[in-house]
């Protein structure tokens, strides 16, 4: 290793790029004289070229993630799984060093926190800033280029342990976010050289890990059509069909009986047919041992052979795991799966290498300079500060936040297991930050006295033994701030929670605090909402700030949040529902309609009343909200809007509808962003109807006291068209509602005339309905 960066830093010394052994040489290599060196070539052409040189056996021995490469081809052995959810990750295919260069990268907030922020420039930023990263370390051989990230799933049931990794529980919002995010990671909708490769995953209804018994690798998702186009989809069409992703990545479980890994309806007819999804360097990844899970415990397939060829002819081109390369020769030996199958899937593999530039010269491409250098730098660390400071939501206030007039002669109780969060901070999927700055630590930078009480247990059984310390630190306090809430240890990946209460022995602290008689401000932290009814029914709680995992500067957000430093204008990009809510409805119900045992799901649908609203978010000043425009037609003709954009884009769906200018005006004097939300309501389509949708959002910044600004809401025809029961997208006749806020602060009606017009014609699935009975191949 030391050699290795000896040599490197003296060619980038020299004005040199260093040309590391693990990209293919194609000057003096064996595949020197290969097409698939011919840069004058295309992507398919020359990948193509590749493939047909391998021998069956080396084209099954690069079937795994772990691909070990030809070594008599010059081929390197390559790692397709590398993470960045929100940063560089630890991963197969990603080394950190213990010191030193490549030691850490910058690590942001959560998903769900950014998805907070309501603000989609911010997302692309941070996507940029991690393909530089990822490109950086693949430089001096510390990742691969292929990068199996976002996790776009809505996050539709608060106890699913993965909810964190998500933007949040809206489809809209998922689908702006992830086309803003993949725009970033791969640097573009069609560059000539890819940055990297984004894998939107999981495909699809993936949204449970281990609930009650049931687990994530053998459930079957009963999704009925209009639920499956409407929730569940619509995230993954904005990245196939409309921001190009480069991968896809099916699930564990079964969607309506057929695994989603051997799914072709899925993987082809959806995703490559109906979505044009059909680029020479597209492929599609299985999550890890999914193929395996074909076999069992779904119990799919009746062989491993009938199992790796179900999923290579469903279009599962590359296999997290090892079955492929163990059972494929079988397959194709018995006739179970073709040769040129797997060529196909081969080929759209290093076809995407060949977009990366992964067998270019370096003085050919845009990113082989970038360096440690390029790492964590300034404008990364501030661009991680303020992701944290935009996301966090201000869910209640009596007026004692913002704390000011705060200094040396004032004494903070900070309490909790959040209190000083480090690593806890980050959530799951996350890299070695360059450094974690904890609410403790950012307090005491403050110069403010802090008294310190970690008051553990919060988590697990309600012990009693830290209450003592935590009611002196309050005794002795001027104000007291509780850091506490849920982490990876109650929701992570394999673990869903059973209940959405506090855990441990949190509220009992709070209140002990609380009852001090000193201003008390609850910081709630973890992805997935709790229940806060006991804090709002508390008259000693002062204030509630949810902050999600914030990341490697959470906690200084934190803390100038508190103190007024900044404002908070991030918006509740989930649902708070009552404890209650987990004995009305199973995680296995995926149905997002009221109905029986079901009280309904996300903001959309649930028929209860909401501890916190999506969309809630607070201010430290007041905003009001009117549409600008007063000569906005109140009628329009579905076949004249039709008509009028015949030409202007591929997707009825994305044609434009009207665009709303509403103006926003800070009536306050505490200067400050504000996110507008807009959401469309009627009764039009087929019943029941959704309570609202989004529609369109824009974050304005900076509103000063006295001062407007005006948001530009793009509305389009697929936002205010509703899904029939065979998945048809359809623009329907009727009265309509555009509300702005959460609450509602303004309200446009308009009605369309005309006929329904279909949008979106959705395939049908041939194989409904049938039961699978294996007979081998045709």
């Amino acid at each position: 290793m030391v050699l290795f960066i000896g040599i490197s830093a003296l060619l980038l010394a020299a004005g040199a790029y260093a040309e590391p052994a693990f990209f293919p040489d194609c000057v003096n290599g064996p595949l020197a004289n290969n097409t698939v060196c011919d840069m004058t070539a295309t992507p398919h052409q020359r990948a193509t070229a590749l493939i047909n040189v391998l021998t069956l056996a080396e084209k099954i021995n690069n079937t795994g993630n772990a691909s070990p490469g030809v070594p008599r081809l010059g081929l390197p052995a390559y790692q397709w799984w590398q993470e960045a959810l929100h940063g560089v990750a630890t991963s197969p295919g990603v080394t950190f060093n213990d010191t030193g260069d490549f030691s850490y990268a910058t690590s942001f907030p959560q998903p769900i926190l950014m998805g907070a922020a309501f603000d989609d420039a911010l997302i692309n930023s941070v996507a940029s800033v991690i393909s530089t990263e990822g490109r950086a370390f693949n430089n001096f051989n510390r990742s691969g280029l292929d990068f199996w990230t976002p996790n776009i799933n809505p996050f539709k049931d608060p106890r699913w342990g993965r909810g964190q990794e998500t933007p949040g529980e809206d489809p809209f919002h998922l689908s702006s976010y992830v086309y803003q995010l993949i725009l970033g990671l791969q640097g573009g909708y069609d560059p000539e050289y890819k940055k990297l490769v984004a894998t939107c995953k999981h495909l699809a209804a993936y949204d449970m890990e281990n609930w009650e018994g049931n687990y994530r690798y053998v459930f079957d998702a009963i999704v009925p059509t209009q639920d499956l186009v409407e929730y569940y989809l619509p995230s993954f069409q904005s990245c196939a069909r409309d921001a190009n992703v480069g991968a896809v990545m099916c699930s564990y479980n079964a969607v309506n009986g057929v695994p989603s890994c051997a799914n072709d309806y899925l993987l082809q007819t959806v995703l490559r047919e109906h979505w044009g999804w059909t680029n020479e360097d597209q492929w599609v990844t299985s999550d890890c041992d999914a193929i395996q899970n074909i076999f069992m415990p779904h119990d799919y397939a009746p062989t491993r052979e009938a199992t790796v060829a179900d999923a290579l002819n469903a279009g599962t081109d590359v296999n997290c795991g090892t079955y492929y390369p163990l059972f494929l020769g079988g397959a194709i030996a018995q006739n179970l799966t073709t040769e040129t199958i797997l060529n196909n899937a081969l080929i759209r593999q290093y076809a995407s290498l060949v977009k990366l530039g992964y067998f270019d010269s370096n003085d050919t491409q845009p990113y082989r300079s970038y360096t440690f250098a390029n790492v964590s730098t300034p404008a990364a660390e501030q661009l991680a500060y303020q992701a944290a400071v935009e996301g966090i939501v201000l869910l209640y206030n009596d007026g004692t936040l913002p704390l000011t007039g705060v200094g040396s002669n004032t004494t903070i109780a900070l309490v909790g297991d959040w209190a000083n969060a480090t690593t806890q901070m980050q959530g799951n999927y996350a890299g070695v930050a360059p450094y974690l700055h904890s609410p403790l630590y950012a307090l005491n930078a403050t110069g403010v006295k802090v008294i310190y009480s970690q008051a553990d247990g919060g988590q697990g059984d309600p012990l009693t033994d830290p209450f003592g310390p935590a009611i002196q630190a309050a005794q002795a306090a001027d104000v007291v701030i509780f850091a506490g809430g849920i982490d990876n240890t109650v929701e992570s990946e394999g673990m869903d929670r059973n209940t959405i209460d506090w855990t441990g022995n949190q509220l009992d602290i709070i209140g002990l605090v609380a009852a001090q008689g000193k201003p008390t401000i609850v910081l709630q932290m973890g992805g997935g909402q709790v229940d806060d009814t006991p804090l709002l029914n508390n008259p000693n709680i002062s204030a509630i700030v949810w902050g999600g995992y914030p990341g490697q500067d959470g906690g200084t957000a934190l803390v100038d949040i508190v103190l007024g430093k900044v404002a908070p204008a991030g918006r509740l990009p989930i649902t708070q529902y009552p404890a209650e809510y987990v004995n009305e409805v199973a995680m296995t119900n995926m149905t997002l309609r009221p109905g029986p045992n079901n009280p309904g799901r996300t903001y959309k649908w649930y028929n209860g009343t909401a501890v916190f609203p999506f969309g809630t978010g607070l201010h430290y000043t007041n905003f009001t909200t009117t549409f600008a425009n007063t000569s906005i037609p109140t009628t329009y003709n579905i076949q004249t809007l039709i008509t009028s954009c015949a030409n202007s884009t591929k997707y009825p769906d994305q044609c434009p509808f009207a665009t709303l200018p509403v103006t926003v005006a800070n009536t306050g004097t505490v200067i400050s962003d504000f996110v507008t939300l807009l959401f469309v309501a009627g009764q039009y389509g087929p019943a029941p109807y959704p309570i609202k949708s989004l529609v369109a959002y824009q974050r304005l910044f900076n509103i000063t006291g006295g001062a407007s600004q005006t948001a530009t809401l793009n509305v389009t025809l697929g936002s205010l068209s509703r899904v029939d029961d065979d998945g048809n997208s359809i623009l329907y006749p009727g009265s309509y509602s555009m509300l702005v806020d959460q609450p509602t602060q303004t309200t446009l009606n308009f009605t369309l005339t005309g006929s329904p017009y279909t949008l979106d014609a959705w395939p049908a699935n041939p194989n409904a309905g049938l039961v699978y009975n294996y007979t081998g191949p045709e």
